[in-house]
């Protein structure tokens, strides 16, 4: 199974070039992209290659995704993507009904037909506002999907259960939609307050040995992808995470 690195987690631990080396030396194959790496789509392309990298999956901003899509379709293809994910809005941005989200999931299924045309596959990335409840009692993510039928979801497992969601339950309803997995680990109550409480993956309170199981059964799921939103060492989250995973 090849495992991805979503490099939003390396941010912090520059220069990209030797965030790559290490990447592929630690044994991974394949890297997910954000929005702060494609000013040159062809240099980081470059990098990749060297270090025997693929990145088929990328993070984009909504206003590139809306406003400037032929850069974000340009830069998808010299990277070599065969998934584009829009993975977040504001908070001052987000609708407060069910009708709102539902418009913005009707935004989101314009963009899912312009990839779509091109041959891309087009997926939302949730975090934990999705799954607050609204005052009729359901949550975003439901009217998220259910307005754009045909665009994917890259699950964030960590954030569905920080939001209150019941992972299994989500899987369930919308196995057939997941393109996508951000395998991230949560640390026990109280600790890893420095790192946000996130944990390496396997070190933490997530079933992830049966959770990576289930998914595979599940879904089509192309990409599992260890993500950590803030470690004090990437390259001990990178390592220890894909050596947990190998008994996944």
């Amino acid at each position: 199974m090849n495992w991805s690195f979503q490099l939003y987690s390396a941010r912090n631990f520059q220069p990209w070039a030797k965030v790559l080396e290490t990447l592929g030396k630690l044994g991974y194959t394949e890297v997910e992209g954000y929005g702060g790496l494609y000013q040159d789509p062809a240099g980081l392309r470059a990098e990749l290659d060297k270090n025997g990298l693929k990145m088929p999956s990328g993070h984009f901003s909504l206003d590139m995704l809306e406003n400037d899509f032929d850069t974000a379709l340009s830069t998808a293809r010299t990277l070599g993507m065969g998934l584009v994910v829009c993975p977040h809005i504001a908070a001052e941005l987000r609708p407060s009904d069910a009708g709102g989200w539902r418009a913005f999931g009707e935004r989101l299924g314009k963009v899912g037909k312009r990839f779509a045309g091109e041959g891309i596959t087009f997926g939302w990335h949730n975090h934990d506002f999705e799954f607050v409840k609204l005052d009729d009692d359901t949550v975003p993510q439901e009217h998220i999907l259910d307005a754009a039928p045909d665009i994917a979801w890259e699950i964030d497992v960590a954030w569905v259960i920080r939001g209150g969601g019941d992972p299994m339950l989500w899987i369930d309803r919308y196995a057939e939609r997941i393109a996508a997995i951000h395998v991230k680990d949560i640390a026990p109550e109280g600790e890893a307050t420095d790192e946000d409480g996130w944990a390496d993956v396997g070190y933490g309170t997530v079933d992830w040995k049966g959770l990576v199981r289930t998914l595979r059964d599940r879904t089509a799921a192309k990409y599992f992808v260890m993500e950590h939103d803030n470690p004090n060492d990437f390259e001990r989250f990178a390592k220890r995470s894909i050596d947990a995973a190998k008994i996944f």
